[in-house]
């Protein structure tokens, strides 16, 4: 399996058991390996998220984190577009949006894995 990328998008103090929770239950339904995660991105709103810095530092990856300019030429590769999401943030999906761009920042490409999944206050997108 090739690497692959993790976006998250998540409510004001989502704890990082929720995200973590998410990410595995996506790679199990996927078939796909934790240790094939090559990285963990975010828009920059979430720069002071403690819930996605805990589950970077669990998981020992680098949280990378873009702002709306960086994510915006993803969107015509979103799945689904949230107007609550653009509302707060100025983009239309953050988790889908960050693993595009750090997908494609990493390889040079990218194409969504996994469209977003949801658990309460968390969201979820895996981009190659």
């Amino acid at each position: 399996m090739p690497a692959f990328y993790a976006g998250f998008g998540c409510r004001r103090g989502c704890p990082a058991d929720t995200l973590e929770t998410l990410l595995r239950q996506a790679l199990a339904n996927q078939g796909l390996a934790l240790a094939d995660l090559q990285g963990i991105a975010s828009i920059s709103l979430k720069a002071d998220e403690p819930g996605l810095q805990q589950l970077a530092e669990r998981l020992d990856l680098p949280l990378v984190l873009y702002d709306t300019a960086q994510l915006q030429p993803y969107e015509p590769q979103l799945s689904h577009r949230s107007a609550t999401a653009h509302a707060h943030s100025g983009c239309w999906g953050v988790a889908e949006s960050a693993a595009l761009a750090l997908a494609c920042q990493r390889a040079g490409t990218a194409r969504l894995l996994l469209k977003r999944q949801v658990l309460g206050p968390a969201t979820l997108a895996l981009a190659c």
